[in-house]
């Protein structure tokens, strides 16, 4: 049973997409943030919001830190998902779709390839802004994703 949501939240679109889908089911979220992406923004009981310090890795490292077996992390980050991959219940990507050991090592080359052309002075395209059909993918795989951890 899924009792806690972790959120990489410095970037994560969805965000709010996952308050409103874990609203009234039990389940906590916690969003880690670095003190550089402070908010004042409200939110309901269930969600709660920790900072840390703004180094390079510093909220990677606590989202390892904190993942239990019983967790669902949010995270667009190749590595942090390949930390944890065998250490929570799931671990997902904002764009609908699950880390497993099948895709995680041909993310991990894509964004090697892609670092390796930008150190050459290349330029590799950064993400697209989410669509509202991004969010409703997303949402309609969260909500399957929690439905099949309920039953």
């Amino acid at each position: 049973m899924i009792r806690r949501i972790i959120i990489d939240g410095d970037a994560c679109p969805v965000t709010d997409d996952i308050i409103r889908i874990t609203e009234g089911t039990g389940i906590f979220v916690l969003i880690i943030r670095s003190v550089n992406h402070f908010s004042l923004k409200e939110y309901p009981d269930h969600v709660s919001t920790t900072y840390v310090d703004h180094g390079v890795d510093s909220v990677d490292f606590r989202i390892v830190k904190l993942t239990t077996a019983d967790d669902i992390v949010v995270t667009q980050d190749y590595g942090l998902a390949s930390l944890i991959i065998n250490k929570a219940k799931h671990v997902v990507h904002h764009l609908a779709y699950e880390y497993t050991s099948q895709n995680i090592e041909q993310l991990l080359t894509q964004r090697h390839i892609s670092a390796q052309v930008r150190q050459q002075g290349g330029r590799t395209k950064g993400p697209k802004k989410l669509t509202s059909e991004d969010h409703e993918a997303f949402s309609i795989f969260f909500k399957n994703l929690i439905n099949e951890q309920s039953s």
